[in-house]
């Protein structure tokens, strides 16, 4: 006969808390998703993306492609979404990106599955949260690895009173640099047009220092962000359970302001075309339905790259809710309350 008092076993995945995490742990992340055209068409209805080489097929092969690839964020987001369950469905913050890297790109048709490294473990002080960085890669069908990035998140533990791991805080760069980007195979802008890629400003006319208002702004709605984290499949519960934070708000993907503010830099860089590396980021302040986004830019860095008429830049990207553009920091040097994002990322642009 059953005891009555032996609870079932569950079969429900409740996540990794902070104390089931070790250094040098590899996590393979379930549930491969195959990625179409159809990905594509819902990802510039949702951001209204323009840059030209992912909005045309007969644009991508003026530049040496075989045809348009899927955007460069709506790869990350994919794979992201694939880490979530394992890596942050129990976090209280994500914390930054770095070493980001798009390797490959990622066509309609490819097959997308993710694993993370576990790099580096510190739990806080009030015993209750610690930090977890872990390495993912986002892998094809064929197991090359199409991009790779270092986050690092804040995990609730599930005891506050289990033994700490020992800390390790891995070394990580504070910026790629010029020669750790990969160009994919066959890019040239040799034979660029810049009517049709829709402004004259190219590599050269950019100087180190230079700030840009994109000046425009959009509303964030409630029913575009939960369509975009069930795009990505995206489960955590901060994002869709209302229940989960006492004001009863849900917590707006911090992937989704990126690709906002990334659509909004089309207007001063509409011709910085594809993605190559991420240096660094911080969701810098919350942001939820009802919130204004705007995005300002500085450029931080030029380099020119092996690739026929190929130029890196790399930019500062900041979404705000508000605020004066250009300003970041305050005297404490904490973000302002209306910074919403501090991206510093590589792009590719035409010489």
């Amino acid at each position: 006969m059953k005891d009555v008092h032996t609870p079932p076993a569950t079969k429900t995945n409740p996540g990794f808390f902070f104390e089931d995490y070790r250094v040098g742990q590899v996590i393979r992340h379930a549930v491969p998703r195959t990625v179409g055209s159809g990905e594509r068409a819902l990802y510039h209805a949702l951001y209204p993306a323009r840059h030209a080489l992912y909005s045309s097929d007969a644009f991508a092969q003026s530049c040496g492609l075989a045809a348009s690839p899927l955007d460069d964020l709506a790869a990350f987001h994919v794979v992201f979404g694939k880490t979530v369950p394992d890596v942050s469905l129990n976090a209280r913050a994500n914390l930054g990106y770095a070493e980001g890297r798009w390797l490959k790109p990622v066509w309609p048709g490819d097959t997308l599955r993710a694993e993370s490294e576990v790099i580096g473990l510190k739990q806080n002080s009030n015993g209750k949260t610690g930090v977890v960085w872990v390495r993912s890669r986002g892998l094809n069908q064929r197991g090359e690895v199409v991009m790779d990035y270092v986050r690092w998140v804040m995990v609730k533990k599930r005891d506050p009173q289990a033994e700490a791991p020992e800390t390790v805080v891995p070394t990580l760069k504070s910026a790629l640099r010029p020669e750790d980007l990969v160009i994919p195979e066959g890019l040239h802008f040799s034979a660029y047009d810049d009517v049709l890629a829709g402004e004259p400003h190219r590599w050269g006319d950019y100087e180190v220092g230079e700030q840009i208002d994109h000046v425009d702004g959009v509303t964030i709605e409630e029913a575009e962000h939960m369509m975009a984290t069930r795009l990505w499949q995206n489960t955590s519960k901060t994002h869709f359970d209302g229940t989960m934070r006492e004001d009863g708000t849900r917590l707006i993907y911090g992937g989704h302001v990126m690709s906002m503010a990334r659509t909004l830099s089309f207007n001063g860089l509409a011709n910085a075309q594809m993605i190559a590396g991420l240096n660094g980021g911080a969701h810098a302040n919350p942001c939820f339905a009802g919130d204004t986004v705007r995005a300002w830019s500085e450029v931080l860095d030029k380099a020119e790259t092996p690739a026929p008429g190929v130029g890196a830049i790399r930019l500062r990207l900041v979404a705000t809710k508000g605020g004066a553009p250009f300003t970041l920091k305050g005297e404490d040097g904490k973000y302002l309350p209306h910074v919403l994002l501090d991206l510093d990322y590589w792009a590719l642009m035409p010489l």
